[in-house]
């Protein structure tokens, strides 16, 4: 364990990658040529006649309306800033606020969601099996972060704690996001960023396929090259 303060970072990243379900809808509010701040009048008049589009949209008010993306693609980055729910807690964030997490490789990015998606399977009674589709998204950060390697304890494997406090602290001082070495591949590393102007908006990489074994995730299969990787 190690024990000190963040310190900002120049992040250039010609190209980060991102991992989802590839069950991931797109919200057509973000995707149209339409003004951000237009947003909620526009959410005001469809739910009249379309009760679920607030759901759809999800909860506008976590983004700032300068700080929110529009545009093809506009969808991948505002999500999971719209969406976060305290039921869906993660390293750097109790839930409260959303978190665009993305690595600096695309191996990071599976070793990251391979982790992730075994803790949830196991809370699944589902047979083993190829059992989940993912997908790539790849963008690009150039941004000013805070590198948290140093603060105590926010790499812990299982308790996120400590990094749920430093995340929260960073945010409320007005940082644009983090950076840290992956915990599932430690030679790479992670962002974080609290904002969806923060990072670009992604275009479209490989598809996954993630085996479980019904212990854990044991194989990832590619499907364009149809290369089948073993999970060490």
């Amino acid at each position: 364990m190690v024990s000190g303060t963040s310190v900002r970072t120049d992040i250039c990243w010609p190209q980060t990658y991102r991992i989802i379900r590839s069950i991931f809808p797109p919200i057509h509010l973000f995707e149209d040529i339409a003004d951000p701040q237009d947003w909620e009048a526009l959410v005001a008049v469809e739910e009249k006649t379309n009760p679920r589009v607030r759901y759809e949209v999800g909860d506008l008010g976590k983004v700032p309306a300068a700080r929110r993306v529009s545009g093809p693609g506009a969808s991948l980055v505002m999500a999971p800033f719209v969406h976060c729910s305290k039921d869906r807690p993660g390293r750097f964030s109790d839930g409260s606020y959303g978190i665009y997490y993305a690595g600096e490789t695309e191996e990071v990015a599976v070793a990251e969601t391979v982790h992730h998606h075994q803790n949830f399977m196991r809370s699944t009674d589902q047979a083993p099996g190829w059992t989940s589709d993912f997908r790539v998204l790849v963008g690009s950060i150039d941004r000013t972060l805070d590198d948290v390697n140093a603060v105590a304890d926010v790499r812990h494997p299982v308790d996120y704690t400590a990094s749920q406090v430093e995340g929260k602290r960073l945010r409320d001082a007005g940082s644009d996001g983090l950076v840290w070495d992956s915990v599932r591949m430690p030679q790479g590393r992670c962002i974080g960023v609290f904002w969806p102007d923060v990072v670009s908006i992604p275009g479209q990489g490989r598809h996954y396929c993630y085996h479980w074994n019904g212990t854990r995730v044991d194989y990832v299969r590619q499907y364009d090259t149809g290369a089948v990787l073993k999970v060490t």
